[in-house]
């Protein structure tokens, strides 16, 4: 039995029914990310001192009589999440060296649940593309071709999931960046109702829209994860105090009666003949389960790209003020105070966050405050109504979670068509509505022979995410996609 193949719920299960050992998993796991990490690198650091210390202690706790949710499974952390003793760099050099004093809640919550920390992954620089190729320290490659981008911003968790380097991946969610490199990357990628999951210890990259969530092989091991990780935390202000709905327990397998609605405005034509005709069969495989297929319109959904590339900026350009050399982090001493901010900031954020916090402080200075940021705000708010009056008529949206499979490298140099990637994602995450991508099949992409995952969007209503896990785990048990295929590199090892 390959150990580290296994799924979290079949870990959990295995570990506390005696079976296996956290020490067991947890050793199968550093050895798969030694021998596969020089060629997929999803990882900045690998923890294997804290994983064998946390794994004895689980061990420890199974043993005296604890039952643990998540006992023994591999968790990779988003290196923009704090753990306590680790470095927290935000892939980023003006954090490069900078280690956590303290432990983010929903990271906390996933070890007091029984998790063992493998590393902290690779990202996009502060959260902030749609790749994983903005990190300034290290590259990560999608494990089912190495030639390819494993999506962004969460693509090292992403990768260390795909690549059986974990079992359950935890990433953050501000436009897409969980969804989308799930979808690269034949995973489940599940972004929670905004507040639904804590975000203190989050490095924040736009507070109104970051969001926590897990990346997992299975919609059963991302419920489990959500479960453990939803919740009010005191620490956070914008944590929402209401009763969470346990998912993982009450999974269906089929759609009778649920109404799936289909976009108007996310017609997939023009995504190509394979692309469209995978998206058709998905939402014929949802009716096939009993859903009714619902027509629905969300008008000012093509304003997304624009309403967020103003927001998020804005909201970044505030919350990366703090990085100036003064308290933590890269300092690069100078004559002055201000020559010290400029020197530091110069040689600490690499080009896209720099070109971010530039349109930020544009669209929040004087004279252009209201002619960009309120309106977009504006904006925001008609996309919110537009969603509310699409759930009238249904009960969960299908549609892409990407407009095309992983990229090469630098096939996508220029900012605009990176931030186009995000299409699909971001009205769900302006309106602050859970939604996760669900493999659904397997394309060639332009230039490519080897065929790549394709990624099924479902959205719910706010505070909806029992059903939305619910519909997504018939249609997986039903197609059974994220099987079709293991990654490039499980197959290259195999042969070795």
């Amino acid at each position: 039995m390959d150990l580290s193949d296994l799924s979290a719920a079949a870990i959990a299960r295995e570990i506390g029914a005696g079976r296996l050992s956290a020490r067991e998993i947890t050793e199968a796991t550093l050895a798969r990310v030694d021998a596969v990490e020089p060629q997929v690198g999803s990882y900045l650091s690998v923890l294997h001192e804290i994983a064998r210390e946390t794994a004895a202690r689980v061990d420890e706790r199974i043993r005296g009589g604890e039952t643990l949710p998540l006992a023994g499974v591999p968790l990779a952390v988003k290196d923009n999440m704090c753990l306590r003793g680790t470095r927290t760099t935000c892939a980023s050099k003006i954090l490069e060296s900078w280690v956590a004093p303290y432990t983010a809640t929903a990271v906390a919550r996933m070890l007091e649940a029984g998790c063992v920390p493998i590393g902290k992954s690779n990202c996009d620089e502060f959260a902030m593309g749609s790749s994983c190729e903005n990190s300034a320290l290290g590259v990560t490659r999608n494990p089912y071709d190495l030639s390819r981008v494993p999506g962004g911003s969460s693509g090292g968790s992403a990768a260390a999931v795909a690549a059986y380097e974990a079992a359950i991946g935890l990433g953050s969610d501000t436009g897409g960046s969980i969804r989308e490199p799930g979808a690269f990357c034949n995973l489940v990628g599940f972004k929670p109702t905004y507040g639904r999951v804590s975000r203190y210890g989050l490095v924040a990259f736009a507070s109104s829209l970051d969001q926590i969530g897990p990346l997992a092989r299975s919609v059963e091991d991302a419920a489990l994860a959500y479960d453990v990780m939803a919740g009010h935390d005191p620490m956070d202000a914008t944590s929402i105090d209401r009763p969470v709905e346990a998912a993982a327990g009450a999974l269906p397998t089929d759609l009778r009666g649920l109404r799936i609605g289909l976009v108007r405005e996310f017609e997939t034509k023009g995504s190509g003949t394979e692309l469209d005709a995978i998206y058709r069969r998905a939402y014929n495989d949802l009716e096939k389960l009993g859903a009714v297929l619902v027509d629905v319109s969300l008008p000012t959904a093509d304003y997304g790209v624009a309403t967020y590339y103003l927001i998020a900026p804005a909201e970044c350009s505030s919350n990366l003020a703090r990085f100036h050399g003064v308290r933590y982090g890269l300092r690069v001493d100078a004559p002055d105070v201000r020559a010290m901010y400029d020197r530091t900031r110069a040689a600490g954020f690499g080009p896209e966050v720099k070109r971010r916090i530039l349109i930020g402080t544009y669209a929040l200075s004087s004279g252009y405050y209201d002619a960009y940021y309120v309106r977009a705000q504006k904006a925001r708010t008609l996309i919110a109504r537009d969603f509310a009056e699409a759930f009238a008529a249904c009960d969960a949206i299908a549609c892409p979670a990407a407009s095309c499979p992983a990229f090469e490298f630098n096939a996508k140099s220029d900012p605009y068509s990176m931030y186009l990637m995000d299409y699909y994602t971001i009205p769900m995450a302006l309106a602050g509505l859970p939604a996760l991508s669900v493999p659904c099949g397997w394309a060639t992409p332009e230039g490519g022979e080897v065929p790549m995952p394709v990624g099924l969007q479902l959205c719910a209503p706010l505070f909806a995410e029992r059903l939305l896990l619910g519909a997504a785990h018939a249609y997986e048990q039903a197609t059974q996609h994220a099987r079709a295929r293991k990654p490039a590199i499980a197959q290259l090892e195999a042969r070795s």
